[in-house]
Order: C-alpha cells, then structure tokens, then sequence
C-alpha cells in the first residue's frame, strides 16, 4: 500500500507545502544565477524515469551554458572552471536541486528513490540488463539509497546494485531513514564531489568479453 499509494501521497502533500512555504527561495537563487552569468537560470536535462520513459529533470544551473561541450563531459570534478561562482554553492549546499519539487510534484519525480541516469550515461536503457532495469520500477528520485552509500564516489554497476534493492525493498520505514541521512550527508557536504569516471565496464564491454 504504501509504495503504491501512499508514498505518491506524501510527495504531493510535502512538495506542495515545500513549494509553497519556499517559492522565494527558489526565485532568489534564479536571480542570483542569471546574474552571476549568462543564460537561463534553470537547467532542464533529459533522463530516464519510472517504466524507462524519459522525462526532463529541473536543477538551478550551476556551470556555464553549454557545459557539456566546454570540457570534461558529464563530469564535473572539483575546481572545473566550467562552474559558476553561484554555482559552487548551490552545489556545496545541495540548494540546486530544490527545483526538483516541481518534478515531484507532477509526479516525474519522488522524494527518495534512484537517482535518474542520463539518456546516455552511464549508458543507454537497452544496454542495461533485466536485473538492473528493475530500478526503473519506482519513481526516481531526489535522493536514494545509493545517495546514502557513496553518492557520486560509487562505480555505477554497484550504484545500480543500490538502486535495484532500494526498488525491492521500498517501505515507509526505509524512506524515513534515507531522508535522515541525507539532511546529515548534506550538511557534511559528503561524497558530492566526482572522483572520476566511475565506469569500469560497460555491458556491452562485459559481454564482448565473455565470448572471448
């Protein structure tokens, strides 16, 4: 009942509430983007959802328009200079995300859940196996347990690993504990760094390899 029904319940009365008690803030750091640099003051990114549909994530911009192709890719590493001075903080304070309470509230988007992978990265959705598309069986969401064990420190194999218990295991209880422990993470400021490409194999690489 819960991860049917009630969990859909709580997202929409929380983010509701969160939009309207924080919709200032929400504008304030827009205008502190746009003038700290050129370009729109909200990010929209494609990723994949629930069922493997795709859906466009909403995130204050962080890093100079066009980022992607400026530099080092998808990731951003500590001092890329692809990333605004507003953006360091909004970062570092995880406030960047604050946008995704509309997504939650739309329903593209839970409070807790798996994180939403690129289109593209680590991979596409048909090179992940059956076992890992069953992450796709929940909403993502704005934190998850893979959040809570590494963040962007993890490999993705074993971040999907997360991500597939997290699905198979959803309770009320679970979320409660994920939502504890990012406040805490959040405050440390922990694991919210790249520290590289954390891809070791692809699955089309790992399946090249067995037939070999």
């Amino acid at each position: 009942m819960y991860k049917h029904f009630l969990k859909r319940a709580f997202d929409i009365i929380l983010s509701f509430l969160m939009l309207l008690f924080l919709w200032w803030l929400l504008l304030l750091i827009a205008v502190l983007v746009k003038i700290d640099s050129k370009g729109p003051a909200i990010f929209r990114q494609e990723r994949i959802g629930k069922d493997g549909k795709t859906f466009f994530i909403h995130k204050a911009r962080t890093m100079c328009v066009g980022a992607e192709q400026k530099g080092s890719g998808v990731y951003s590493n500590a001092g890329d200079a692809r990333v605004t001075k507003v953006g360091k903080f909004l970062r570092k304070t995880s406030l960047d995300e604050l946008f995704q309470l509309w997504d939650v509230f739309i329903g593209k988007m839970s409070f807790i859940g798996p994180r939403p992978p690129l289109t593209y990265h680590p991979w596409p959705l048909d090179q992940y196996t059956e076992e890992q598309k069953k992450m796709f069986d929940v909403r993502p969401g704005i934190t998850g347990w893979a959040q809570i064990n590494g963040r962007k420190e993890v490999e993705w194999h074993k971040r999907i690993e997360l991500n597939v218990w997290y699905a198979e295991h959803v309770s009320f209880w679970l979320d409660l504990k994920i939502f504890f422990i990012t406040i805490f993470k959040v405050f440390k400021n922990e694991g919210n760094e790249n520290k590289g490409a954390t891809i070791e194999k692809t699955p089309e690489k790992e399946k090249e390899e067995s037939i070999k």
